[in-house]
């Protein structure tokens, strides 16, 4: 039975496995949403500055650690740098202080650059090189890099990043990305682990989930802790929380794991290919301005 709760990033820090993700919420639900998730076990908070939630984020985080009766240290915070401040040195750090300014902190655990804009992250990787040199975050990373963007930043790259953060459910795998991944001990994490519900109705796994006196959602949370997964689900409801948060008290045999795997249909969510980071950083900000962005 695997009941590690943390892994050891390749900087040596140490990430819980199963946090609470805000994507979609407003500030006052995410200052409730962090607040309770703190008071029911959770360490991992993940927010973003494209999800404009962070201000709410550190209200929560304030109001939890109090109510928890936990320090700062106790919680591990991740944020993203939005993709309208990369490419410019100076402008990233500025926005990056102002983000450290909402969520109510002078550091985060971890520091990623939300997606690989278009002959912009390189330069943006030197800021966050340097924000890690200087202490105002844990770790560095990135997400939704492919094989191509990883394999230009490692070649360019004086930090190795710590996380990738790529959409991964049963639903879609990105083979060859995890695979560089744990080649190069770069720590995966799921966005959408649930594939925002539309997986919660599959036989194969309600069957599975049966089996195991487990919901749904448990069942795939674990089948991706198995490989090695760090999962940050969405949740509101403290019941849902909780039950997200109670999924290392069980294993999913060889044939279980592949029955999930073999609903693989390898398609990004609908609104993904909607960002044009890969050749067109104009589209990315003017599509991210009109508040559609991830």
């Amino acid at each position: 039975m695997d009941e590690q709760r943390n892994v050891k990033l390749n900087n040596g820090i140490l990430m819980p496995r199963v946090g609470l993700g805000v994507w979609k919420s407003l500030n006052g639900e995410a200052q409730q949403m962090v607040a309770t998730a703190l008071q029911n076990g959770y360490r991992l908070i993940d927010t973003a500055k494209q999800y404009g939630n962070e201000a709410g984020v550190g209200a929560g985080l304030q109001e939890g650690m109090d109510k928890a009766k936990l320090k700062r240290a106790d919680v591990f915070l991740t944020t993203k740098i939005w993709n309208g401040d990369q490419g410019n040195y100076d402008q990233l750090r500025k926005s990056f202080n102002e983000q450290l300014g909402k969520l109510q902190t002078d550091y985060v655990d971890l520091l990623l650059l939300h997606w690989p804009v278009f002959d912009k992250y390189l330069e943006s990787w030197r800021a966050l090189e340097d924000i890690y040199r200087d202490g105002q975050t844990k770790a560095i990373g990135v997400c939704n890099f492919n094989v191509d963007h990883l394999t230009n930043l490692l070649d360019h790259a004086e930090v190795k990043p710590a996380v990738n953060q790529i959409e991964f459910n049963p639903r879609i795998h990105q083979p060859d990305t995890v695979a560089l991944c744990q080649k190069e001990k770069i720590q995966l994490e799921a966005w959408s682990p649930l594939g925002n519900g539309q997986t919660l109705s599959e036989p194969v796994i309600k069957d599975i989930a049966a089996k195991h006196h487990k919901s749904v959602a448990q069942v795939e949370l674990r089948w991706e802790l198995q490989q090695g997964f760090v999962v940050i689900p969405k949740s509101s409801h403290v019941a849902r929380m909780r039950e997200n948060l109670d999924v290392f008290d069980f294993q999913l045999d060889a044939d279980e794991m592949e029955a999930i795997a073999e609903l693989d249909q390898e398609k990004h969510s609908i609104w993904y290919d909607k960002f044009k980071w890969s050749g067109n950083p104009d589209g990315v900000d003017d599509y991210i301005a009109d508040g559609n962005g991830f």
